[in-house]
């Protein structure tokens, strides 16, 4: 993870794909940076949505028009 790519990590760290090397590359830049850890904080709960949607989207009561 080069330094310019740190602040965009935000989302991938959040959404678990990042590798192990960036994962704790990213971990050492959250220790400094509070705009992440702000951002990290305000996107918890993306992946638990994201996970709703795509449940209800492959929901078998769903039917098709």
């Amino acid at each position: 993870m080069s330094a310019s790519s740190e602040h965009f990590d935000v989302a991938a760290y959040a959404l678990g794909v990042l590798d192990d090397d960036d994962v704790e590359a990213f971990e050492r830049h959250l220790d400094d940076c509070a705009q992440c850890r702000s951002e990290l904080l305000e996107s918890q709960d993306v992946p638990g949505m994201l996970d709703a949607i795509k449940a209800d989207s492959v929901s078998p009561e769903r039917t098709r028009p």
